[in-house]
């Protein structure tokens, strides 16, 4: 495998490049394969080949480790335009070697180039005779003899590469300076582009709104942290105050961290916990920010790739001020302690710790009971197709007896959007009025009225005295 030495000299790439042949002629593996239902015999796929070429010219002494795979298909290239080899099909020239599957073959001719030979010395009678020293005034000597000047290094390099790939030659680039600006543009590029593939995302329009990150937060997350990971902030102000740092810090370390000087009584842990809580329930803006807020709702929708979940969500926190990145390390670093604690005395009456951490309607005044908890279980598609009907026509029922309770309506705007519901649902407007009776208590008639223009006919006539009669007497 190694080869023999060819160094420096005439014809010398004409050489490596039949030496190359020889020696990936002799140890190339061939056997049968399959391609489109068809068998071919001694073949190898240009995978395969780049495999081999590419370990045999590391190993060879004429070109050593530095060779490259891309190099080295660069080789088996030109190897298929010379026809050294050639596909099952007998084509090459113009195909393009790939390393895929596709087969290849070697050509039953020779693909060696010929080394150009010296012409032999001739006999001794066709030597030209050395001249004397008396001839030495017929001798015309020129002014300056003609040297082919010897191969340096560079040469050397530059003939050496071109022999295993055309490699072009080296171009002095001329290095940009990076102004701190530029370093924190190419951490924010960077880590949005990690965390667009981790999502599987073409774009992060929509979710995200770049403009609206800071670099240089990114880079203080990354590097401005402590021992345990969380970050530390330059300034004191923006940082949690000292009383609920004591409070987390007593309450995580239960009963360690608790400080001898502070008063022991029924109940102190739960107090302690209610000042935590308290806190963080009077931020005025979320933990995980408003503008972040569509971002951790796409995670969300990952929760089954725990995996990819876990990687989207480290990185969703370098975008974090490093303020509210540093309270959100530190409380969930409470949650885990607390819940993993099994010396700290219950929290609750009634609900563990676990749940109480996790339940965010919990209140955290123990001396009120807490409401019961329903826990979710798995239903079959029949039933959750019978809960959605059920619970969109219990909605249906509430509204129309919202509208017959109403006191405040009118009889009129009520008629109205009775007749409204019952072109809209009128199974159920059948099943609350089967009947006209059913539906007419609902409006109870009202007593008839006198039309106002025969009351008006009526006062209209004069009015007449009473007229005593004459009697007759006798």
């Amino acid at each position: 495998m190694d080869g023999k030495m060819i160094g420096p000299g005439p014809y010398r790439a004409t050489k490596l490049w039949n030496e190359t042949i020889k020696l990936f002629r002799g140890g190339m593996p061939v056997r049968r394969h399959w391609a489109h239902f068809r068998s071919y015999d001694h073949s190898f796929t240009g995978a395969e080949a780049v495999d081999f070429l590419h370990d045999l010219l590391r190993q060879n002494q004429n070109f050593g480790p530095e060779v490259t795979r891309y190099q080295t298909l660069q080789l088996l290239r030109k190897f298929l335009k010379n026809h050294v080899i050639e596909d099952v099909k007998g084509r090459f020239g113009k195909e393009d070697l790939e390393d895929n599957g596709h087969l290849y073959r070697f050509p039953p001719l020779s693909p060696l180039k010929p080394v150009p030979v010296r012409p032999p010395v001739r006999d001794h009678g066709s030597v030209p005779r050395i001249p004397r020293w008396d001839d030495y005034e017929e001798i015309t000597v020129p002014e300056k003899i003609s040297m082919k000047p010897l191969m340096n290094c560079e040469s050397w390099n530059k003939r050496h590469s071109i022999a295993i790939g055309e490699v072009p030659e080296c171009r002095l680039v001329r290095r940009t300076e990076l102004t701190p600006k530029h370093v924190d543009q190419i951490w924010k590029s960077m880590t949005l582009t990690h965390l667009q593939t981790v999502l599987g995302l073409q774009s992060l329009d929509g979710v995200l709104d770049a403009k609206l990150l800071s670099p240089k937060h990114i880079v203080h997350n990354v590097f401005g942290v402590n021992k345990q990971g969380i970050v530390v902030l330059k300034n004191k102000t923006e940082d949690v105050p000292h009383w609920v740092l004591s409070a987390m810090k007593c309450l995580a370390n239960w009963p360690n961290g608790s400080d001898a000087r502070q008063p022991m009584y029924p109940g102190f842990e739960r107090d302690v916990f209610r000042t935590v809580a308290e806190h963080f329930q009077r931020l005025k803006e979320p933990l995980l920010t408003f503008h972040l807020y569509e971002i951790f709702v796409s995670i969300l929708g990952l929760l089954q790739r725990q995996s990819v979940a876990a990687e989207a969500l480290q990185v969703c926190g370098l975008l974090l001020p490093p303020a509210n990145r540093r309270k959100l390390q530190l409380l969930m670093r409470l949650m885990a302690k607390v819940c993993a604690n099994p010396s700290l005395p219950p929290l609750n009456d009634t609900i563990g710790a676990r749940t109480l951490i996790k339940y965010a309607g919990a209140d955290t005044d123990t001396s009120v009971a807490s409401p019961p908890h329903s826990f979710c279980r798995q239903i079959s598609r029949e039933e959750f197709e019978h809960q959605r009907v059920s619970a969109s026509q219990g909605a249906i029922v509430e509204l129309l007896e919202s509208i017959i309770q109403d006191k405040n309506m009118s009889i009129k705007d009520k008629k109205k959007k009775l007749k409204q519901f019952q072109r809209s649902h009128p199974d159920i407007y059948r099943r609350r009025f089967p009947t006209a009776e059913s539906e007419a208590v609902l409006f109870p008639e009202r007593p008839q009225r006198l039309n106002p223009q025969l009351m008006f006919l009526t006062l209209k006539k004069p009015f007449q005295p009473f007229q005593r009669s004459w009697s007759f007497r006798a």
